[in-house]
């Protein structure tokens, strides 16, 4: 399936004056019995919510407050995702006339004409508020809170990413979440504002309207929208004249091929840069250790060190984490071995998840080399956004090569790289009289299209490459300094820097590493001391998601510190 969420507003889309119909509870019902999430992304308070909709357990989430507040019906679990606002400015409302005045567990909300009210009281009060229209429903929340951020919360809760969802709303405050739902569609109620903004629109209204969207989804997964959603595009490369070559992030399978030192990482990085960029996930499997260190992926493994299939799906079943791997730990011949037995997993996450949204196999000919046994086993009927580097095209399987849409040929000698590939797949080329390589350009090709190849500009990556920050990994932070203690101050060893950190956190014993563990000391002090904040998020998330593990935490902690301070040069 493309679409495994749908975010759906209540009031004027899924709810008339309030209140369901059969035929829109009906469809929520069938669109999770077809394996589907669908998350209620609402401006009301949780407590009316839960007077006016009895059949809110047909939600699996329920975002609440604008996005202030998560509920989970299941387990009715909630969670108040952000500080209340300032009881002085709800007294200040009240004294300047405001009524009625409904207050939820963050939101305060009135109606117009009380907006001026609303803002005057905001600016006496000197905080930093947000106000927020809904038809003619005015709320005031921190700023930074919105139906987006919420549902974001949501969706990770659900192992998901935006990319995976369908938005449908029909009033203003549903434009935040509508922008990042991969797909967006207004019920044919909505304000002109959203009309104009969504991808897509109903022919019904409110209910009826959402039941539409729902038996289009169950029926084919929106088939018609693919390859229409050009605000998701990814950009691969540049025109001569200006202005950029984009293909769609789904169904889209690209090869990169020419000889060593031709500029094929460089474009893979941009292309893989740009997809981290649009918060897609991805997966980069690297079997001669070419990709250094990036700010936003996680690097596994090294010449000393062999990966486990285990730590890799662990690390992507959150949706905002990125890996690469790193093989070099892993003898060549048994490389494609290793890759058997990954690829499986890595498209039995996607069948679940959709993620990894991409995964780029480098040096793929390693991986999926012409002589080996298991290939039939191993190759998918559909491969499916993935990006294959490699020499030759020559070097890999008929089967895969057969399955690319776009080839992208680097290097002096790119007609033929490409005659390569159509000499393998049998597909027409036809090369243009004069065209060649040239330094900063490579030669594109949609073969499906029956067009000739043509010249395409490299857009490089910008290139924010992690560099040693010594101080923190090899010298002396001194009074910064980590100190091993566990309870009743059993120990007293300190850590001066990360090397030293991640020495005393492989052998200390278990309730030492498990009471900081709890305790969240090792995201803080990477926070405050070594004022890495992606550091200290990550190692957050370590923490909570693996309280009571030990050895899982120690070497996930462990293995960032290592991707991110202690490369070599």
């Amino acid at each position: 399936m493309r679409y495994l969420a749908l975010a759906t507003d209540y009031d004027g889309t899924l709810a008339t004056d309030g209140q369901l119909s059969e035929e829109a509870i009906a469809a929520i019902k069938r669109l999770r019995a077809s394996g589907r999430r669908v998350i209620l992304v609402t401006g009301r308070r949780l407590v009316e919510l839960l007077e006016i909709l009895p059949q809110i357990d047909v939600f699996d989430c329920v975002v609440a407050e604008n996005g202030a507040v998560l509920y989970i019906p299941q387990t009715r679990e909630e969670t108040v995702l952000c500080r209340p606002l300032p009881r002085a400015f709800i007294e200040r409302l009240r004294s300047l006339g405001v009524e009625p005045i409904e207050v939820g567990r963050v939101v305060v909300a009135t109606w117009i004409p009380h907006q001026n009210a609303v803002l005057r009281a905001i600016q006496e009060s000197g905080f930093e508020l947000l106000i927020v229209f809904n038809k003619n429903a005015v709320m005031v929340l921190p700023t930074g809170v919105n139906k987006a951020t919420g549902l974001s919360v949501a969706l990770r809760r659900l192992g998901l990413s935006f990319h995976e969802a369908v938005g449908i709303g029909d009033g203003e405050n549903d434009q935040s979440f509508l922008d990042r739902c991969e797909c967006s569609v207004a019920v044919a109620n909505a304000v002109p504002s959203i009309l104009e903004l969504v991808d897509l629109i109903t022919k019904r209204e409110a209910g009826s309207g959402l039941a539409e969207l729902v038996n289009e989804l169950i029926a084919d997964d929106l088939v018609r929208m693919q390859g229409k959603l050009r605000r998701n595009f990814i950009p691969i490369g540049s025109l001569e004249g200006g202005g950029e070559i984009k293909v769609p992030p789904y169904g889209t399978n690209i090869l990169i091929a020419g000889p060593s030192g031709s500029g094929k990482s460089t474009i893979t990085a941009g292309i893989v840069e740009r997809l981290i960029e649009q918060a897609y996930q991805v997966c980069i499997i690297d079997p001669e250790g070419d990709y250094g260190p990036s700010r936003d992926v996680i690097h596994l493994g090294d010449s000393n060190r062999a990966i486990s299939i285990n730590e890799v799906l662990s690390i992507l079943e959150d949706p905002k984490m990125n890996v690469s791997l790193n093989l070099l730990g892993i003898q060549l011949p048994d490389r494609p071995g290793f890759f058997g037995q990954l690829f499986p997993s890595l498209r039995t996450l996607r069948t679940r998840t959709g993620r990894p949204h991409w995964m780029i196999f480098d040096e793929a000919h390693h991986l999926l080399p012409l002589d080996w046994g298991h290939l039939p086993e191993i190759l998918p009927q559909k491969l499916g956004e993935t990006i294959l580097v490699t020499v030759r095209p020559d070097h890999l399987p008929t089967a895969i090569l057969a399955m690319m849409d776009v080839v992208i040929a680097v290097g002096p000698s790119p007609e033929t790289t490409m005659k390569s590939f159509s000499d393998v797949t049998g597909r027409s080329l036809l090369w243009p009289q004069g065209l060649s390589s040239k330094a900063g350009q490579a030669i594109i090709w949609f073969p499906e299209t029956g067009n000739p190849p043509s010249p395409m500009r490299i857009i490089r990556p910008k290139g924010d490459r992690i560099r040693h920050r010594r101080k923190y990994a090899e010298g002396n932070m001194r009074y910064h300094s980590f100190y091993f203690r566990g309870p009743g101050n059993r120990h007293n060893l300190k850590a001066q820097n990360l090397a030293i950190f991640s020495q005393i956190a492989q052998g200390i014993d278990e309730e030492t590493w498990l009471f900081h563990l709890h305790r969240q000391d090792y995201s803080k002090w990477f926070r405050e001391a070594v004022k890495d904040p992606y550091l200290a998020d990550q190692a957050a998330r370590i923490e909570l998601q693996f309280p009571q593990n030990s050895k899982e935490s120690r070497k996930l902690i462990r293995a960032l510190i290592d991707a991110r301070y202690t490369l070599p040069e």
